[in-house]
């Protein structure tokens, strides 16, 4: 009788050499979300079985790194670019098999770096960014997390302030939560009301009730804080 896994090899070919290779996937029957945090981290029950640690694929061959999220058109001298800055300097190594999660952070910078030379949508940036933080608060490195949180939230509001989130599976409502949230776990209160007033401004526009409570939550719980540093 056959042991089905929870684990399984999706073959792909890499964008920038065509090099053919299997990176390891997880069946979604497997996964088992127990909840999320107040910026979207999904919460997995097992840490094995997590999704996130298996985004990013990683050609063997020349190190060029990306997730489903990349564009798939290459321009000759990005290519080029790509090949002196990534591959001319890789050592090969293979990402295919199970990872941990020191793994996965490294995969993600890998992509990061790829999605910067290739000039991705800087969403698809952001959330490279954000998943790296997530990763790092997995494995109680805090000030790593908090230096990702800060890079993706340059990403965002870069993004928010140049195309609004169009063309985005994430809506402005979302996005502006989001950014106001990471504010708010880099203690940057005043910048994190001001987009949390843009959320609850637009809840009779929105069609996300629970970004909009959410965000009252948010509200509140700053309110709180504010209300007992003024009693000490």
């Amino acid at each position: 009788m056959t042991v089905v896994t929870p684990f399984y090899d999706k073959k792909t070919q890499c964008l920038s050499c065509k090099h053919s290779y299997s990176t390891t996937r997880i069946r979604s029957r497997f996964v088992k979300l127990s909840g999320y945090d107040s910026d979207f981290c999904p919460l997995y029950e097992s840490d094995d079985v997590n999704p996130l640690l298996y985004n990013v694929a990683v050609c063997p061959g020349c190190g060029f790194s990306y997730t489903d999220d990349f564009t798939t058109y290459i321009p000759a001298v990005l290519k080029a670019e790509l090949e002196d800055k990534i591959s001319l300097h890789w050592k090969p190594q293979d990402y295919g098999k199970i990872r941990s999660y020191e793994d996965a952070i490294n995969t993600y910078k890998l992509a990061a770096y790829c999605a910067l030379i290739k000039k991705e949508k800087k969403m698809t940036i952001a959330g490279l960014y954000l998943r790296t933080a997530w990763l790092y608060r997995k494995i109680g490195e805090g000030d790593q997390e908090r230096r990702f949180i800060n890079l993706a939230t340059h990403e965002y509001i870069d993004s928010y302030l140049t195309d609004n989130a169009s063309g985005s599976l994430m809506s402005e409502t979302k996005l502006l939560y989001l950014i106001a949230e990471l504010l708010r776990r880099q203690d940057k209160i005043n910048e994190s009301v001001a987009y949390l007033s843009r959320v609850i401004s637009k809840q009779h526009l929105s069609t996300e009730p629970k970004i909009i409570e959410m965000a009252r939550e948010r509200w509140y719980e700053i309110r709180e804080v504010y209300k007992e540093t003024k009693s000490i």
